[in-house]
């Protein structure tokens, strides 16, 4: 009871907190709906985009793959380090100057219309055919295995896992709806912190108990159990062997934190650039930190639970939570939880509204619309979204190399393609149009028949990194034949203050240079 206590009394003074930051915004408008104003901090951006990224999919998928494979996963994560500093350093910058709203008018203006409604339909079917329904899957785990929502309403597991998706679903869709994008980034910045507060507590305590009092004493213990799972240098015919860091990963993590819409939207709405390379880099030092909460933890349960879920390793942090948090901390820590999964789910939400609304909505069907109108259509854009992710996520159960390496291969069918013309688009003037929607066709189908019709025996990263280079020479061979029909220039809208964060290039260098200490390191294990 007393869980369940702190578990409401937590959600609520979130909800409460966010009520108050927004009651006099208004929401009304394009900009203060979508972009929250263009008034978003550093601190704010980067409690977003860490509670954005980081949900149940990384707290329940990249734990169960630690406790299967160790140390090796933690690439997804300290390379993001890498790919923040790119965006930070470049690509924000030119995003403000053109003031966009959405990553696809950019590809309106470098090429042209139809590229931008391709990638803008790509990237809505991304968004609920893989990203929604997993967060709210594994989601639902956690909170069901927390909670015993089954037993508590006399049903079975599997409709217990179906309800806690209803709710969660309905609740995730309320943040998006009613309060845009502002809404949903204030609530992160308390989730965001209260996870890495949170998150770091499992592993503190439950080295704190192995080592009987000495937490350094406990992760020696952990260790000598299994010193092969401290290594980060995958071998070739590990679940990510350490040679795709250097062929497909950067390719993606480049996309994910500089040109993703669901992430990249936070530093649209920065107030300046000042606030939106801090809140990059801010998200750069917290992602070196975030392994400690989503890795260590499942090498921890190895050394709890030995072999006993190694088929069902999706289960593995929800039984950790359970065996070393004190009850008077699980209800907390479980609505600490329940932020993530709500953050990512409402933050695609309202990153498909935004799409759908200003790339598909206004450009084609009505260009005068007004922004009550917009608005409007984002909101019944998120509330259908909602409804089918609900109604997809139990598909995505029994993945077998676990939840998160399936939403990484899933992932790749789009966001590849879309690297691939946005990095010629910005560093070559000799792509064309035509060049680039050949190279989105191709290599969406190239991923789709080597990845999952006739399956060919290179890891998936790999052949994003094949792929990378099939769809540059289709890019350059169509743009011979079809050569572009305009030179793009880069204008200023003037619409924020482009001063450069005087610490930008220091806080750049500290983190390059931690990611490969933390290689050469750990990587000696």
């Amino acid at each position: 009871m007393f869980t369940a206590f702190t578990f409401f009394a937590f959600l609520a003074f979130v909800a409460f907190y966010s009520w108050s930051k927004l009651r006099r915004e208004k929401l009304s408008s394009e900009d203060g709906y979508f972009l929250g104003g263009r008034s978003l901090t550093g601190v704010v951006i980067a409690g977003s985009m860490l509670l954005t990224n980081i949900s149940t999919e990384h707290l329940i998928g990249m734990n169960g793959s630690s406790y299967r494979d160790g140390f090796i996963i933690i690439a997804w994560e300290v390379t993001s380090a890498l790919a923040l500093v790119v965006a930070a350093v470049y690509f924000v910058p030119r995003y403000l100057k053109m003031g966009l709203t959405t990553i696809p008018q950019y590809l309106e203006k470098r090429f042209d219309a139809t590229t931008r409604t391709l990638v803008a339909f790509f990237l809505m079917i991304s968004f609920v055919v893989t990203l929604l329904p997993i967060v709210l899957y594994t989601g639902a785990i956690n909170l069901e295995s927390i909670f015993n929502i089954s037993e508590l309403l006399n049903v079975s597991k599997s409709q217990g896992l179906w309800l806690t998706v209803v709710g969660v679903g309905l609740i995730g869709s309320i943040y998006a709806i009613f309060g845009g994008l502002k809404a949903v980034a204030v609530s992160d910045t308390i989730n965001g912190y209260g996870l890495l507060i949170g998150g770091l507590a499992v592993p503190l305590i439950a080295l704190w108990n192995i080592g009987d009092g000495n937490v350094w004493g406990g992760l020696v213990k952990v260790y000598e159990h299994a010193p092969e799972k401290f290594n980060v240098i995958g071998a070739p015919d590990s679940k990510l062997p350490f040679e795709v860091l250097f062929t497909g990963l950067m390719i993606n993590q480049i996309y994910f934190w500089a040109m993703n819409q669901t992430i990249i939207q936070r530093a649209l709405g920065a107030k300046n650039l000042v606030e939106a390379q801090k809140g990059l880099l801010y998200t750069g030092v917290l992602k070196i930190l975030i392994p400690l909460v989503i890795v260590l933890p499942g090498v921890i349960g190895f050394y709890y639970f030995g072999d006993q879920l190694y088929n069902n390793q999706d289960m593995i942090y929800p039984e950790l939570i359970k065996k070393v948090l004190p009850a008077s901390l699980v209800g907390i820590f479980a609505a600490v939880v329940m932020g993530a999964v709500l953050s990512t789910f409402n933050s695609v939400l309202n990153s498909a509204a935004t799409i759908f609304s200003i790339d598909i909505v206004k450009r084609h069907f009505s260009r005068n619309i007004s922004d009550r109108q917009i608005v409007r259509i984002g909101k019944m854009t998120s509330a259908i979204l909602a409804i089918f992710a609900i109604l997809v996520a139990p598909m995505v159960a029994n993945a077998p190399d676990g939840l998160y390496l399936l939403l990484q291969q899933l992932n790749g069918i789009f966001f590849i393609p879309i690297a691939s013309i946005m990095l010629a688009g910005f560093f070559t003037k000799r792509i064309s149009a035509a060049g680039a929607k050949a190279a989105l066709i191709v290599g969406l189908s190239f991923y789709i028949f080597t990845s999952f019709i006739y399956k060919v025996d290179i890891h998936f990263v790999h052949i994003w990194g094949i792929e990378f280079i099939l769809n540059l020479l289709v890019m350059f061979i169509v743009s011979s034949i079809y050569p572009a029909q305009k030179t793009f220039e880069l204008k200023d809208l003037k619409l924020v203050e482009m001063k450069e964060w005087r610490y930008t290039k220091v806080m750049s260098i500290i983190l390059c240079v931690v990611t490969i200490l933390i290689y050469v390191l750990l990587g000696s294990f």
